[in-house]
């Protein structure tokens, strides 16, 4: 019998095989003063609670238990470093959002033009995945995240600045190389600061530092340049300060011990043949619910203030931010209740296209209520098919293959990102800005509608 737990026991007194608490390890060989327990802590609000109620890893002597303790709390401000950057670049990919329609008329372009140039993020944020995803496996976490935030400063400094709007394709292509270089480097540190590796457990806070930021990022912008002075240049100064310190603090991570350190390659996007099917389920899922984002962000603000007939940018950033920060809300509840992911993703694709039909109808009747009831049901839908999608993905893909699947994933979900926000201003050449929104909007509707019938044909 085990003397912790009562279950049975390989030897006596020694290891259990019915309780994770007693499951053995090479430490328990070991005499008292031998034991090393290492601790890395990534999952934040996770991890803290876990530190505040004082029931981090556990040891049978006090000793080990006040060594882990500490270890613990010194792992919690590395991932929040991390956790903190990926959050701050982010935002400042998405200060511009409230502030297109402000470029447009003031050097005079097209809704083609503006979201051509919202696109060449994700035009430029594809390839450099693929490019340098794999980069921080040859030269370290660290290096990695601090070129990204550099090149992020070169594209808020060229915003700041900017005298037309090429220089705005030029800031939006330096964001999204700085996303690109930073993804794969971010998401492999959080994992490796996780204290058991999980990686569904990385993989969502990851999306909520992407929910998170691109919430705040038009937020901030909205409310300086309707409340402070030059509107157009103060979120992108707030911006940038707001990188140097993430600079700063990146300097002070240090690389975990014993990693070894890859040869770099190019992270091409392949999928093996036996989860063809199932990539391309999951694939629809991400990528329409980031299409609609996509809108949000980029060409919704507009559109708002066409029907809505008012020039508050606050307000206008509102509309965009609800939207996220509905998408953060709905993945940190998800956790507590985990049905199928397949299901879980029919769920989100149905409040999407709710979130589509409202933001549609929001314009004949000018109806600022409905249309914030649209970004809600289809920030949701966001959070909780993407979060989903994401983790399928992660289960469906073989370990060693997992590189290239999400490299196609990303790539699946840009495509359409990018074709959905051009289709938009191209149609606006010929019909109005609201007869635009909405085709595009209903061609999503019916992408989700297909999308959820499939996730449920597969439970």
């Amino acid at each position: 019998m085990c003397r912790r737990c009562s279950g049975s026991v390989t030897r006596t007194g020694t290891r259990c095989r019915s309780s994770s608490r007693c499951r053995p390890s090479r430490e328990t060989r070991r005499g008292p003063l031998e034991r090393r327990v290492p601790v890395r802590i990534a999952g934040f609000a996770f991890g803290a609670a876990r530190l505040a109620k004082g029931v981090a890893v556990r040891t049978q002597t006090g000793r080990s238990r006040g060594r882990t303790s500490s270890r613990a709390q010194a792992g919690f401000l590395p991932a929040l470093i991390v956790w903190s950057g990926w959050f701050v670049l982010l935002a400042g990919a998405n200060l511009a959002t409230p502030l297109y329609a402000v470029y447009a008329a003031k050097f005079g372009f097209s809704s083609l033009v503006l979201t051509s140039i919202f696109a060449t993020y994700a035009i430029v944020l594809v390839p450099a995945l693929i490019l340098f995803g794999r980069l921080s496996d040859r030269f370290g976490r660290r290096p990695v995240i601090l070129a990204g935030l550099g090149v992020a400063f070169a594209g808020l400094v060229v915003f700041a600045f900017a005298g037309s709007a090429v220089w705005l394709y030029g800031a939006r292509a330096l964001q999204g190389l700085a996303v690109g270089m930073i993804s794969g480097a971010a998401t492999a540190a959080l994992v490796e600061l996780d204290p058991h590796d999980d990686r569904r457990r990385a993989a969502m806070f990851a999306g909520l530092a992407q929910a998170g930021g691109s919430a705040a990022g038009p937020l901030l912008a909205g409310v300086l340049a309707e409340w402070a002075p030059d509107p157009l240049r103060l979120p992108f100064i707030v911006g940038l300060a707001l990188t140097v310190v993430a600079a700063v603090a990146t300097m002070m991570l240090s690389e975990p011990p014993g990693r070894a350190r890859e040869p770099w390659r190019i992270q091409r996007p392949r999928v093996p043949r036996e989860i063809l099917g199932a990539f391309a389920r999951v694939s629809v899922t991400a990528a329409t619910v980031w299409a609609t984002v996509a809108l949000y962000l980029s060409i919704v603000p507009s559109y708002a203030h066409g029907f809505l007939h008012t020039q508050n940018l606050a307000l206008l950033a509102a509309i965009s931010a609800i939207a996220l920060l509905a998408s953060f809300a709905t993945q940190v509840v998800a956790q507590r209740r985990r049905p199928s992911p397949q299901l879980s993703q029919a769920t989100g694709l149905g409040l999407l296209a709710a979130g589509l039909l409202a933001l549609v109808v929001a314009s004949p009747l000018g109806s600022l209520a409905l249309l914030v009831a649209g970004a809600l049901a289809a920030g949701a839908g966001h959070g909780l098919g993407f979060l989903n999608a994401q983790e399928e993905l992660n289960d469906l893909a073989p370990a060693e293959r997992r590189g290239e699947v999400t490299a196609a994933f990303i790539a699946c979900i840009y495509f359409l990102v990018a074709t959905s926000v051009i289709a938009t201003g191209l149609l606006d050449l010929r019909f109005s800005l609201s007869v635009s929104v909405g085709a595009v909007s209903l061609v999503l509707v019916a992408f989700a509608l297909t999308g959820a019938g499939w996730q449920l044909r597969a439970r």
